[in-house]
């Protein structure tokens, strides 16, 4: 049986999707920990290690050395770890980046921080590919005036694999004229209803999916109000268009999981519209929807297929929303 994907989208025209959360741990327990956490719900989150913010300032050589150590370890059972680097202006980071990628393992992907716009990632991407790293594809942060600005091209350079939006550092760099209150989630003035902040979202969001790379939302530091959490990453996922988010603490993990994951109704329908379909052989079909019949063709069935992904890359190790069989014929 021909997958889905492949009648929908054509041989690699769509990236396979990324995990939908994103978990940055700096600090060895709590890397150790996210590790033991990932391996036990599989790969239903990323896990980057973190040679930045979370290294000891003057102690970069020694996390990098540690950071490689984990990438090489038991507990880096799926190979979703990944690796944040300094920014390329930083002295250290061509040091750094040569341990990192001496590892026997190779990170997933490499975040690179606090770009001022294209000649910076383009700089770093040329380092990085001097260093053997080629093959390992960037990530990078949107959290500067410059970076925000050249966004589009940021998106469209053929390394990049996703943008995040760094917006602590993002408010930073607005000298107080945006106020404290837009780094967290509460209205009014938080970070989903600011102008200047929600700007900034919903431009990194078009330019990551006019070109097919993965948006992800950034953090919500009020890390121990769940109820704050699961709103946030709802909004992000349901009205600002990312696909994926950032945890800074190992309790967001589940709930930005969730918040993600598609509803049962929601992966009910598109089971049956993809059913289908492909038993109509592709061709346009009429599907009872809220007492109507609506027209569906390979238009909505791509929308449809996207649902089916997602529930199935939310799903915690050993669980899926899908039927055994189709999950086995649509996924192996």
């Amino acid at each position: 049986m021909i997958s889905p994907r492949a009648v929908l989208f054509g041989a690699g025209e769509l990236p396979p999707a990324l995990p939908v959360c994103d978990h940055y741990a700096g600090v060895e327990p709590r890397m150790r920990k996210s590790l033991q956490l990932q391996a036990e719900l599989g790969p239903v989150f990323d896990v980057t290690l973190d040679n930045e913010d979370g290294a000891p300032v003057g102690g970069e050589i020694d996390q990098a050395h540690l950071i490689v150590a984990l990438l090489n370890s038991r507990d880096n059972r799926h190979g979703r770890v990944g690796v944040r680097l300094l920014p390329v202006e930083h002295p250290r980071f061509a040091d750094v980046a040569a341990i990192v990628l001496a590892s026997a393992r190779a990170p997933a992907y490499i975040m690179l921080p606090k770009p001022e716009g294209l000649a910076d990632l383009q700089r770093a991407a040329q380092a990085i590919d001097a260093l053997g790293g080629g093959a390992i594809p960037l990530h990078a942060l949107v959290e500067t005036h410059g970076a925000l600005r050249e966004v589009a091209a940021l998106a469209a350079h053929p390394r990049i694999e996703s943008l995040s939006f760094g917006l602590m550092d993002f408010v930073s760099a607005h000298r107080g004229a945006i106020p404290q209150a837009a780094m967290g989630v509460s209205a009014p003035g938080g970070q989903f209803d600011h102008p200047l902040v929600l700007r900034a979202k919903l431009e990194i969001a078009a330019a990551c999916h006019a070109q097919a790379k993965t948006p992800s939302h950034c953090v919500v530091t009020e890390f121990k109000d769940t109820q704050a959490l699961q709103a946030a990453a709802e909004q992000a996922c349901r009205r600002l268009g990312y696909t994926r988010m950032w945890s800074i603490h190992p309790a967001q993990i589940r709930p930005i999981v969730a918040a993600f994951a598609p509803g049962a109704a929601e992966v009910e329908q598109a089971v049956e519209i993809i059913c289908a379909a492909q038993a109509a052989q592709w061709a346009p079909i009429s599907h009872p929807s809220g007492g109507r019949e609506t027209l569906h063709d390979r238009a909505s069935y791509r929308y449809f297929w996207h649902v089916i992904e997602r529930a199935q890359r939310t799903a915690a190790a050993g669980t899926s929303p899908l039927p055994a069989a189709l999950r086995a014929a649509w996924f192996g």
